[in-house]
């Protein structure tokens, strides 16, 4: 992992976003984290770096990273992709709360916008996010398909980088006493795929997806969870609106989401 963009509207939400993101990648110097602000109006620029450097300063007490702050006119979505793509940004760091201030709500609308684009992936910081080390990371899958649908590189990337005990995941209410010969050749292609992760795997025969991920989570002790991104899918429900509210508002995990 090189690049790590964490965009502020100077929004607290935001800045916990960056904070989290900071504690996050202290100790990995090789890491560059870009805090970002896109503003409209061009006489924000002096006031817009001026905030920005005092940020970076608050974020360096007592931490060695890699911070730079780049605060640039135009919209911000777009101005954000244009910069993920140039840079080839390995990581976008967002916050995100169901209830908050205007300003919050924006970048909480924002961070799920940033998710469905496919040029990089979107980690989502919850606002009661509590930061921990990363040791355990959850891996969705519907166990369908998952040579074609599940992007190995960034996930590698993520558990190389962090040194994280991989868990993968299977919710279905079709499940019952045994896999089927199917989900059995899914489940070991899956294994083939991460072979340095010594994945363990875990079937859930639940009807209600989001609930149950969160609840796993919290009882292994999970720090972060990993979702693929898929239109039509168990994954692609957790982002319509009643199921980003469980998972990603109230959930204390942060939340990654990566495209197949």
């Amino acid at each position: 992992m090189n690049t790590v963009i964490v965009p502020v509207d100077f929004s607290e939400i935001s800045f916990n976003a960056a904070r989290y993101a900071v504690k996050l990648l202290t100790g990995h110097p090789e890491v560059e984290i870009i805090i970002y602000h896109a503003y409209e109006n061009p006489y924000a620029e002096e006031n817009s770096v001026e905030n920005l450097e005092k940020f970076k300063q608050e974020l360096l007490q007592n931490r060695e990273a890699k911070i730079t702050v780049l605060a640039e006119q135009g919209d911000f979505l777009t101005e954000l992709e244009k910069l993920a793509r140039h840079r080839q940004v390995d990581l976008i760091v967002m916050g995100i709360t169901g209830k908050s201030s205007l300003a919050q709500v924006f970048m909480g609308s924002n961070a799920l916008k940033m998710a469905e684009n496919k040029f990089c992936p979107v980690m989502i910081i919850p606002s009661n996010a509590v930061y921990s080390e990363i040791k355990n990371v959850l891996l969705t899958t519907d166990l369908k398909n998952v040579i074609s649908t599940t992007p190995s590189a960034p996930i590698k990337k993520i558990l190389s980088t962090f040194n994280a005990k991989l868990h993968i995941v299977n919710v279905n209410s079709e499940h019952y006493i045994e896999l089927s010969e199917d989900y059995a050749a899914e489940l070991q292609k899956l294994k083939d795929m991460f072979p340095n992760a010594n994945p363990e795997f875990y079937f859930l025969r639940l009807y209600d997806v989001d609930d149950a991920i969160n609840q796993f989570a919290h009882d292994k002790n999970i720090d972060l969870i990993i979702t693929v991104h898929k239109e039509h899918s168990m994954v692609h429900r957790l982002f319509s609106t009643s199921h980003t509210k469980k998972l990603a508002y109230q959930s204390t995990v942060p939340v990654v989401v990566v495209h197949e």
